[in-house]
């Protein structure tokens, strides 16, 4: 087991001999028998107790050099005996208590194996675990298959195919309320637990999806683990947000109360007016922290933005002078009360702590809490959670991906999970699979095709509150880095939200995206409004925007006559156009062949005579405007004809960008 250095050797399968079996009925203990047949079984566990009368018993398994390498288990791995005919939830907890009898560090989180007499298990286990993506992989056996000695040496193996590869653990779209899954943030939920112990206040700021309120949700099991109270309140749930800053007042103990079961009369709402509110606020919020054994509750604030003066969706907070009286309330109190609270915003939006004044009057949290923008991922963080999600479901990544992944996502930790489940549900079934590095680029190329929509999100952020930020994001994308820089020189807030954010990058003075899955998207939508264009680019342009629309006029055409008037006649009326001899050469070709133009020689122009006449079938496309739509056609196909014949001027240049994005509109519209 251990070479002469103490490290971990070559595992075989077997029995520690040592093993104590006497707590075992018979049939599990044959049961454990035939385990060491493919794993190394180490302990015997004890005997737990649920209840009066449910008893459950386990062992401790050894993976392996097998199982070690094709999937990632190196720890030992529980499995529990369910002795019960009808399989009950209470088996999983049973599972979670015999984890708590072992080391942290000795004990496989991830997966566990669970023996139950239910004939059924492998499909109510399924059913109770598909919803909770953030469930450790149980591996569900029956007493009596284990009992059969005729089960062949690939059997444990093709279980744990089964459970482990079918499983997208890249997947996961809600917050993570679990250790489990939980990568590369350990280190900042610390900081902020430290900084709430010795009395500090903290502002933690982030773009769509970063991981914050799974940050929050560890910072709340950081302080469980050192009997820390703290409690949460969503800001951006209309029951608070809407409410009048002295009532809100009333809601952020109420949700005090509750959540750590305080059980303190803090008084009905409507007692807490404007004039008794912060008087109240102190009277019981020193009453909870009593009633909790005079701890220090650390009161975390999320979408802090939806209470924000200028972006708040509800006035009193936008406009009104709500923010300031309530923030005075706190702040006053946690300066004269050492030792009873502390606060933690969180949000998409740290405008609440930069502006200097509200209205007339000074902002009570300027300069008082520290922003803090939620860091990307670095390549060590990134390796952890990749590969340790990645082998389990059987994807093997180079270790080159792991820097390429960092970079192309400048460490966004759901952008990495995305572009990693789009790996796992284009790579093979047969598992395990190697991801180099032109599997990988296929999967960027499809993210940023297909799944647009999450960098959107992201982005709109920066679209909602920082319009001129999200403008100098275009302008660097499409090369247009004189105006950037002159932004950039204006004041350094232009640039302060888009470094903070981590979208770009300084290097040597010099700004670049630091996430290259944005560069590339937002260059591609930028890609024809670029100034300032050589007359070869200008040829370019025209003739790759004129080729795409082409196609899809064609893919267009065929779909829609085939849908409004049938084959023959969409075919008799496409040839009538024609004329001979084409009519005649097309004759015997489908419409589909005659409109694809490989056989047919069917021109752009031909297109717009089609569309033209049959406008009935198009109009919803296109718009009532025929004249204007046909107008468009007839200047993108003659800037096609003209544009290698003589230059081109730049107003000549903008009446084409026009009437192509005209044009390209329409059909996206439509087609998607």
């Amino acid at each position: 087991m251990m070479d002469e250095n103490g490290n971990q050797g070559r595992v075989d399968p077997g029995v520690n001999p040592q093993l104590v079996m006497t707590h075992f009925t018979p049939e599990e203990q044959k049961i454990i028998k035939r385990v060491g047949r493919d794993w190394y079984v180490t302990n015997g566990g004890k005997e737990i107790q649920l209840g009066p009368t449910s008893r459950y018993r386990y062992v401790l398994v050894k993976p392996t050099d097998l199982f070690k390498e094709m999937f990632n288990l190196d720890r030992e791995i529980i499995l529990i005996f369910s002795p019960y005919e009808v399989f009950e939830p209470r088996s999983l907890t049973a599972l979670s208590a015999a984890a708590d009898l072992h080391q942290t560090l000795r004990i496989e989180r991830i997966c566990s194996m669970l023996v139950s007499k239910d004939e059924g298990i492998v499909i109510k286990l399924r059913e109770l675990l598909k919803n909770d993506q953030e469930a450790q992989i149980v591996v569900p056996f029956t007493y009596q298959e284990l009992c059969e000695t005729k089960k062949g040496p690939y059997f444990f193996r093709n279980r744990f195919i089964e459970h482990f590869y079918a499983r997208d653990l890249f997947a996961s779209e809600s917050p993570l309320r679990k250790d489990l899954y939980f990568f590369g943030r350990t280190d900042l939920v610390h900081s902020l637990v430290n900084r709430h112990r010795s009395n500090q206040v903290s502002g933690l700021f982030g773009l769509r999806k970063t991981g914050k309120t799974s940050v929050i949700f560890g910072v709340q099991r950081g302080l469980l683990k050192i009997s820390g109270v703290s409690a949460f309140v969503d800001c951006q749930t209309p029951a608070f947000h809407q409410l009048r800053w002295h009532f809100a007042l009333h809601f952020v103990l109420d949700a005090i109360n509750k959540q750590n079961n305080s059980k303190v009369r803090i008084g009905d709402m409507s007692s807490y007016t404007a004039k008794d509110a912060p008087s109240l606020f102190e009277k019981y919020l020193t009453k909870i922290s009593h009633k909790l054994g005079s701890k220090k509750i650390m009161i975390i604030f999320d979408e802090v933005e939806n209470i924000t003066p200028t972006v708040s969706p509800t006035k009193h907070w936008k406009d009104g002078q709500d923010f300031v009286l309530f923030w005075q309330t706190i702040r006053s109190l946690f300066q004269s009360s050492t030792n009873l609270f502390s606060y933690l915003l969180v949000g998409t939006n740290p405008l609440c702590v930069e502006l200097p004044t509200i209205g007339r009057v000074d902002n009570p949290l300027f300069a008082q809490v520290p922003i803090e923008y939620i860091p990307g991922f670095d390549v060590p963080q990134t390796r952890e959670m990749v590969r340790k999600l990645g082998r389990i479901m059987g994807l093997k990544f180079d270790e080159i991906i792991y820097s390429r992944l960092t970079d192309d996502c400048g460490g966004h930790p759901y952008l990495m999970r995305h572009i990693c489940s789009i790996i796992h549900k284009t790579a093979p079934v047969e598992r395990p699979v190697r991801v180099d590095k032109t599997r990988y680029s296929k999967a960027v190329e499809t993210f940023i095709r297909d799944y647009s929509q999450f960098l959107e999100m992201i982005l709109s952020v920066l679209r909602e509150y920082f319009n001129d930020e999200y403008e100098m994001l275009r302008m660097i994308s499409r090369g247009d880095l004189k105006t950037f820089q002159e932004f950039a020189e204006l004041s350094p807030l232009y640039t302060n939200h888009l470094l903070g954010y981590g979208v770009l990058q300084e290097v040597e003075q010099r700004f670049d995206f630091r996430i290259e899955v944005i560069k590339k998207y937002l260059r591609s939508k930028e890609k024809y409004k670029r100034l300032n264009l050589t007359i070869e680019q200008k040829r370019t342009e025209i003739s790759e925007r004129r080729n795409d629309l082409e196609e899809k006029l064609r893919k267009l055409c065929n779909m829609q006559l085939l849908a409004q008037v049938g084959e023959t006649t969409a075919k008799a009326g496409v040839l009538s156009l024609l004329g001979n001899p084409r009519k005649t050469k097309n004759a015997s070709y489908s419409l589909r062949e005659i409109m694809s133009g490989n056989k047919s020689g069917l021109l752009f122009s031909d297109l717009s005579k089609i569309l033209s006449k049959n406008w009935e079938c198009f109009k919803n496309i296109f718009g009532p405007n025929k004249d204007q739509f046909l107008s468009d056609m007839q200047t993108i196909n003659t800037f096609r004809i003209d544009a290698h014949a003589k230059d081109i001027m730049d107003e000549e240049f903008a009446v084409f960008r026009l009437s192509a994005r005209r044009v390209e509109s329409q059909i996206k519209s439509f087609l998607g």
